[in-house]
């Protein structure tokens, strides 16, 4: 499985799943709520995700297959990265939000304000080993965005 030539694409969309899935499982299942920066980790992973759907979708077209899953690839590596600010931002390395943000829409009254719970960028809400949770999407982000890449590279050689 790990020379096909669908291994990488399969790699690409099981990565961002699995982040993402583990992201809601954590808000929802756990009640940890989400900062602004956490959003933006989750961004990528959504584009990875239809990203790596269509290579598959398009997996008789090798060259449009190839170039979905490095797109896919890159977009879970720039979740990484955004991991990698954010973490700065929780251990106090650099300064992150200097203003208030927040998720709901439309018109907001201050009882909304008020009743909304408070997420603050700079204080991990959980760690584990020192490791938050931006710091864990930053390393298996990163990580998972080499695997697909060596993958694809592989399956090339392969063929």
């Amino acid at each position: 499985m790990l020379n096909s030539r669908l291994a990488a694409p399969i790699a690409a969309l099981a990565v961002p799943l699995l982040l993402y899935g583990g992201a809601l499982v954590s808000q929802y299942g756990f009640g940890l709520h989400p900062c602004e920066m956490c959003y933006w980790q989750r961004w990528p992973h959504q584009a990875a995700m239809v990203l790596a759907a269509l290579a598959l979708l398009l997996r008789r077209n090798d060259g449009a297959m190839r170039l979905l899953t490095i797109l896919a690839a890159l977009a879970i590596a720039v979740s990484g990265a955004i991991g990698i600010f954010h973490a700065g931002v929780e251990y106090g390395w650099w300064e992150g939000l200097t203003t208030c943000s927040t998720t709901a829409s439309g018109p907001i009254s201050l009882d909304d304000i008020m009743a909304a719970p408070i997420t603050r960028c700079d204080v991990p809400q959980w760690t584990l080993a020192g490791i938050s949770l931006a710091g864990f999407n930053a390393i298996f982000s990163l990580a998972g965005a080499a695997f697909v890449l060596a993958l694809l590279r592989r399956g090339k050689a392969v063929r």
